[in-house]
């Protein structure tokens, strides 16, 4: 079992940066591939960045040049650095761990509480 606690959400103008924080327990995470997803209200849970176990990173398009995902597997933590923040990016973010594939072929996924961002206009 992985424990993910997120942390760094908070209220911030147009503009502005945030850094999320993800941080694992239960189990070391660097074979673990890791992301973030965002929900809004009255929508749909939706991938925002994620890096593979070799540190290979991927972002959804809105959030392209703005947000940054690392990891510091020796902090078994997670990070989602949000630069030049949207009033759209107001969402509760979530943290997601995915296991490696197991002998019986499976993946499991775990994940955090997740932490509010809200974007002033």
């Amino acid at each position: 079992q992985v424990q993910l606690v997120e942390s760094g959400g908070g209220l911030v103008q147009f503009g502005g940066s945030l850094r999320l924080s993800c941080a694992a327990s239960g189990s070391e995470i660097s074979s673990f591939a890791m992301a973030w997803y965002h929900q809004a209200p009255g929508k749909q849970r939706e991938l925002v960045a994620a890096i593979t176990s070799g540190g290979t990173a991927n972002y959804a398009d809105p959030v392209k040049g703005r947000f940054t995902i690392s990891r510091d597997n020796a902090k078994n933590t997670v990070y989602l650095q949000m630069n030049s923040l949207k009033p759209e990016d107001t969402a509760v973010y979530y943290c997601n761990a995915q296991s490696p594939l197991t002998s019986g072929g499976y993946k499991y996924d775990f994940w955090g509480q997740g932490t509010q961002v809200t974007v002033s206009s």
